[in-house]
């Protein structure tokens, strides 16, 4: 049955709308990183002059380039760490056969109950135990398994059809490489989705890894932002470009990567 004419206008009117209102402070923070510092508080919308040397005063007032090259190696490690290990946990929890299975993914799933500020306390304990404060191991090693990302990836390969493993088990393949060669990139928009989210959430941290560090060559863009935004709060126009300059990648990478995460949330079973 078609949509009505006028419901389906009604819709995307209201998308629209929608996204527009999500994209007004994104809006305001781009066109307010090129006023002056005057401009801000007046209120006008386009800057009448377009100020480009905030761009410059907030990259040299602190080194975001090596923050960002702290940020992009933890991101990065983190989520190839995360996709590896729920990949093959989910695949386990999906394809094997084990005693406690149940009771152990339900363990799993249990993890994403506790509160991530529960964890502070414990997790700085444990790399201090291990000598990994001020490190890039302490940024790292505690976020390398997530029960969300068991839980997407198990959703995903339950629906791959088993004549799959069935093919590949005759042609003589194990289960290692069933997995790396057919069962991940058969699943490529949910392991997208999950590097995606992954990737996001490394790159905003900011309380981890404000506890976890103390030395200005082991922060993380959000660490260097919070300290350039206390220092510079006054001067709005140089503190939106530095954000700008923060978000970017962020923006970039899901721009990259949005048709594979919605084509994950609409195969994983995630729209309920």
């Amino acid at each position: 049955m078609k949509t009505p004419r006028i419901t389906r206008w009604s819709q995307e009117t209201l998308s629209v709308l929608i996204g527009v209102i999500f994209l007004m402070p994104i809006v305001w923070m781009l066109l307010a990183a090129f006023k002056g510092q005057k401009e801000v508080f007046v209120g006008t919308f386009l800057p009448k002059v377009w100020v480009w040397q905030n761009f410059v005063e907030a990259w040299n007032a602190a080194p975001f380039g090596h923050y960002l090259l702290n940020s992009a190696l933890i991101a990065s490690t983190t989520t190839l760490a995360v996709v590896l290990s729920s990949a093959m946990a989910a695949f386990a929890f999906s394809r094997m056969q084990f005693p406690g299975k149940p009771l152990l993914f339900l363990f799993a799933l249990g993890t994403l109950m506790i509160p991530g500020d529960v964890l502070l306390i414990p997790n700085f304990i444990t790399i201090r135990q291990f000598g990994w404060v001020n490190s890039y191991q302490a940024l790292v090693v505690p976020f390398v398994a997530s029960g969300f990302g068991i839980f997407l990836l198990r959703q995903a390969f339950l629906r791959t059809p088993v004549e799959f493993e069935e093919a590949a088990k005759l042609d003589g393949a194990s289960a290692s490489q069933f997995l790396f060669r057919i069962l991940m990139p058969a699943n490529a928009p949910a392991l997208s989705a999950l590097a995606v989210l992954t990737f996001l959430a490394a790159w905003n941290a900011l309380v981890w890894p404000l506890v976890a560090t103390n030395r200005d060559e082991f922060r993380t863009v959000q660490v260097g932002l919070a300290s350039f935004s206390n220092l510079e709060g006054s001067n709005i126009p140089v503190v939106m470009a530095a954000t700008a300059i923060v978000v970017a990648p962020v923006l970039i990478v899901y721009a990259f990567a949005q048709k594979w995460f919605i084509e994950s949330a609409a195969a994983s079973g995630l729209k309920g």
